[in-house]
């Protein structure tokens, strides 16, 4: 199987969109889904990230992240998503992306990459311990919503 790997583009936008209510519903988080193509496409300069593409040019899967800087560490990227459709797990993809994300932080002299995932998500887990992140459970995630 052929699968490409690249950064998103703005063109990208619809796939993707459809992909993060994809994760959404796979988060439980369903009801939470506001974005739409339009505030993708007034705010693509927030957008960075990874897609994976499939033979026919279907995005399959996706990673996006962000600059922070944290207290402790200094400059660092924060990964918000890593998503791969179900179809398409288990073929390497996740860790693909991720190593983009990895890949990119080092290029930019990041000192770590930082992410979140659902305590549930225990394949995820697994995943991510298999890659050497340590995981704890120190914090909570808080929004306010505006």
């Amino acid at each position: 199987m052929n699968l490409t790997i690249r950064p998103l583009q703005v063109t990208d936008y619809p796939a993707l969109l459809a992909l993060f209510t994809e994760f959404a519903e796979y988060e439980k988080h369903l009801d939470s889904m506001t974005n739409t193509l339009e505030k993708m496409e007034a705010e693509h300069e927030y957008i960075n990230g990874f897609g994976a593409f499939n033979e026919q040019g279907d995005m399959i899967g996706y990673a996006t992240y962000f600059f922070a800087y944290y207290t402790f560490t200094g400059k660092s990227v924060y990964m918000d998503d890593l998503y791969v459709k179900p179809e398409y797990r288990g073929l390497g993809l996740g860790t693909k992306l991720i190593n983009e994300v990895i890949s990119f932080a080092r290029s930019q002299n990041c000192h770590k990459v930082r992410w979140q995932v659902s305590e549930w998500n225990t394949n995820s887990i697994e995943f991510y311990k298999s890659l050497g992140a340590k995981l704890d459970n120190l914090e909570y995630r808080c929004d306010l919503i505006l």
